[in-house]
């Protein structure tokens, strides 16, 4: 391994993600190649060297770090932390614990890299819960939803939390000045909604934040608010129907258009109207918020290059302080809603 004077030290889940190792070996050395990153493969040290071997990777910024065990999906996390303390997204996550690593990255079990995330970098102030948002929607692709799906049951309290991770990562991602933060509601009218919506009103009104009220469902599409404020158990909803229409979509218009257009036309406007609703993989990942440390998740499907971009927005978030940033502007808002 050859180490790149100041490049950004990502810890990689290497045993992580329904394509693991294979596809994230595979991604780590495309993002090593690109330059800029250290990549700390983390796995059972047999089969992620296998993996190396395929690849050209002698002379990358690549090293193995040993691991036992893996958190797969459906796995009570509380419990697989506890059984499984040398688990590959436990080690990984670790790293950055120790300063060994900037930042880590895992395509695996979702629920397992916010418990560690949660237990080992710990939560930023005024945080009771991690939460995971980002842009999900292509037609609208500077709108953040946050939570979405990790938080089912939240508090006004936890929903102005999501409201300042947004507005940190609207700023620092898309370099906007005052992004509009809004909640997600039935009716755009204030007082519309259920208890927990409007009692969110009264926080964010009082928080400085740039808060234009309630957005409806169909608001989300016409880029009405940069942030849309959500209980995971709404935006998981949210987030899976845009999933699943991008793929029904798809193939509507495979079947509909057969024999009109070549199969190379054919091909492209489907796979563009599926992208449009499947947006995660242009990043990769995104992080989670609410952690002292940045931890990156990706989709459990990603492929190689899902894995490079993952490692990319890892990169990213690190370079421009987002985790600091959020930790400062955290502090402020909490002073302005309660008079301090």
């Amino acid at each position: 391994m050859t180490a790149e004077h100041g490049a950004v030290r990502i810890a990689v889940d290497a045993m992580g993600g329904d394509n693991a190792p294979a596809d994230v070996v595979s991604g780590a050395v495309e993002a090593a190649r690109e330059g800029g990153v250290q990549i700390l493969l983390v796995g059972d040290p047999s089969q992620v060297q296998a993996e190396l071997l395929k690849h050209d990777a002698a002379e990358l910024p690549i090293a193995v770090v040993p691991s036992e065990g893996v958190i797969v999906e459906g796995e009570a996390p509380a419990m697989a932390l506890r059984q499984k303390p040398r688990a590959s997204v436990l080690v990984a996550t670790g790293l950055v614990k120790q300063g060994k690593a900037d930042a880590s990255v895992s395509m695996g079990s979702t629920g397992a890299a916010m418990a560690a995330a949660a237990v080992v970098l710990g939560l930023s102030e005024g945080v009771d819960r991690p939460a995971l948002g980002g842009p999900i929607l292509g037609v609208a692709p500077n709108t953040i939803i946050i939570d979405l799906g990790t938080n089912v049951d939240c508090r006004p309290s936890q929903l102005l939390s999501f409201a300042v991770m947004g507005d940190v990562f609207a700023r620092q991602f898309w370099g906007m000045e005052q992004p509009r933060v809004a909640l997600l509601s039935v009716g755009e009218e204030a007082g519309k909604g259920n208890r927990q919506v409007r009692e969110t009103t009264e926080l964010l009104t009082k928080s400085g934040l740039n808060f234009i009220g309630n957005v409806e469902g169909d608001d989300l599409v016409a880029s009405k608010a940069e942030v849309v404020v959500c209980d995971g158990f709404v935006g998981n909803v949210v987030m899976k129907l845009t999933e699943g229409l991008g793929q029904a979509l798809s193939n509507h218009l495979s079947e509909s258009l057969k024999g009109k257009l070549s199969d190379e036309e054919l091909g492209i406007a489907a796979q563009e109207v599926h992208d449009l609703n499947n947006i995660v993989h242009e990043y990769g990942g995104g992080p989670i918020f609410g952690v002292n440390g940045i931890s990156i998740v990706g989709h459990g499907a990603g492929d190689a290059t899902a894995v490079r971009r993952a490692i990319g927005t890892a990169k990213f978030t690190h370079d421009i302080d987002f985790v600091p940033k959020l930790n400062e502007e955290m502090v402020e808002v909490y002073a302005r809603v309660h008079g301090e």
